[in-house]
């Protein structure tokens, strides 16, 4: 049962997170401008396009208000479903011994994660609350990946792995999740087309002398309607350096550790899948840029972030959670 409900649960978070960055990028944040009704109903009031109905200056738009409640909808089901995974944790319902900590952390995070949601939207999708959502989402998706890891039976082959490839992984993880964040950060603030369809020049320069690296982390305060964004260009074309900057650090590192890791058989696939999702991910990233953010793509390149960080999370948990194992033998 615990197992069923786990997996449900792990495909309604891809839901989640892949309806979030279709709510996001479709600009449809604020489609209903209270939480966590819709204009005061449970759902989008049956009225026309451009309606206004007392009480809210924001006039409706169906479809974009359809947009956000799907997502909450499904957001709300998956709160559920986690939920329900730590009162079956609760009651011993575990396939295989695991503390009840993670249930029980995931629980409290998801409620957290719903608080961010209602957030984003009275506090008018501010960049910092909207990142911090997104990171949320990504965050409430690997904790369940790592539950269902936590489920299945230890393997019997194993290699001893280098302390200092160790290392060289935790590294690839925290940069691979700062860049997720500043990818977050470029969403968030409108940023992904400051640099033009130019790549991988920026403005037609390698380096536009009028970047304003000073206002690109600009928290902003609350209570301003931070719709399609407020800061100037210079400010944006300095987020997407800064994301550009990121993209290739994260990928020399991401080569590397598959340069380290090649001679780990029981790593292989893991590696090689790997490979195949940074691929992508690098020529998504290229294709936003200069086909113009086409909604499909910058979905999908949101979508394989996650991915290719449920991959590394995959090689952390059968490098250290194997080498935990055999402490306890």
């Amino acid at each position: 049962m615990f197992r069923k409900t786990l997996q449900i649960s792990i495909i309604l978070a891809l839901i989640v997170v892949i309806l979030g960055a279709y709510t996001r990028l479709s600009d449809a944040g604020l489609g209903c401008p209270d939480w966590p009704g819709c204009y005061g109903q449970l759902s989008v009031p049956d009225a026309k396009d451009g309606t206004t109905i007392q009480g809210f200056s924001r006039p409706i738009n169906i479809v974009k208000g359809w947009k956000e409640m799907l997502h909450r909808y499904a957001a709300s089901t998956l709160g559920l479903t986690i939920l329900i995974l730590f009162f079956l944790a609760l009651k011993g319902k575990l396939q295989h011994q695991q503390s009840l900590k993670l249930p029980g952390f995931s629980a409290f995070f998801v409620m957290l994660q719903g608080a961010f949601g209602m957030w984003t939207v009275t506090f008018l999708v501010h960049p910092g609350i909207v990142t911090l959502h997104l990171i949320g989402g990504f965050l409430t998706t690997v904790l369940l990946v790592w539950m269902f890891l936590n489920q299945k039976k230890t393997p019997t082959t194993y290699q001893y792995v280098l302390k200092k490839h160790k290392f060289v992984l935790l590294i690839t993880l925290t940069m691979l999740s700062l860049q997720i964040i500043l990818g977050g950060w470029t969403s968030a603030n409108y940023a992904a087309l400051s640099c033009g369809e130019y790549f991988p020049t920026c403005l037609n320069k390698w380096w536009p002398p009028d970047l304003d690296f000073t206002n690109a982390l600009y928290w902003g305060s609350l209570g301003t309607n931070y719709e399609y964004g407020i800061l100037e260009n210079t400010a944006r074309s300095a987020i997407q350096m800064l994301h550009r900057i990121g993209a290739l650090i994260t990928t020399i590192f991401m080569l590397l550790l598959i340069y380290l890791f090649k001679n780990y058989n029981h790593l292989r696939f893991n590696l090689i899948l790997s490979v195949i999702l940074l691929t992508i991910q690098i020529t998504l990233g290229v294709l936003n840029v200069v086909l113009s953010l086409p909604i499909i793509i910058a979905i999908l390149h949101n979508t394989i972030a996650l991915l290719l960080l449920l991959s590394i999370v995959t090689i952390v948990h059968k490098i250290f959670k194997k080498d935990h194992h055999k402490e306890l033998l």
